[in-house]
């Protein structure tokens, strides 16, 4: 498994990188068998987001550190650097980007884009 992290130099400029999710299998709810599971990541709340079809935002970084799960839709995201990434259904993406120059985000289907974000605490 693996997720895009959008995240902020000591510059303020804005990259993205893929990480690749370490699985341990365990045991994680007995009396089951193990599984492969990764390491728990702090979070604060969770809710739901929903960007109408054509939505187009002024650059921003995030408010805070989160994690979108994308359930339906595609955006595309442009980091200050001038990377871009298409973020679609099943897609991991990892906000980071909480100063600096931010990011552009676009939807780029002719459905909406919906989601559910996990912030962190």
């Amino acid at each position: 498994m693996k997720f895009h992290d959008l995240f902020c130099d000591d510059a303020g400029e804005s990259h993205w990188r893929t990480v690749e999710v370490t699985l341990t299998e365990r045991s994680f709810a007995p009396p089951a068998e193990a599984i492969e599971i990764s390491e728990t990541m702090p979070a604060g709340g969770f809710l739901f987001l929903r960007l109408a079809a054509g939505w187009n935002e002024p650059v921003h970084p995030t408010p805070r550190v989160q994690t979108l799960v994308c359930l339906q839709g595609m955006v595309i995201v442009t980091a200050s650097d001038g990377e871009a990434r298409h973020i679609g259904p099943g897609d991991v993406w990892r906000m980071a980007d909480t100063h600096g120059k931010g990011h552009h985000t676009r939807v780029v289907s002719d459905e909406d884009f919906e989601c559910v974000i996990v912030q962190a605490d």
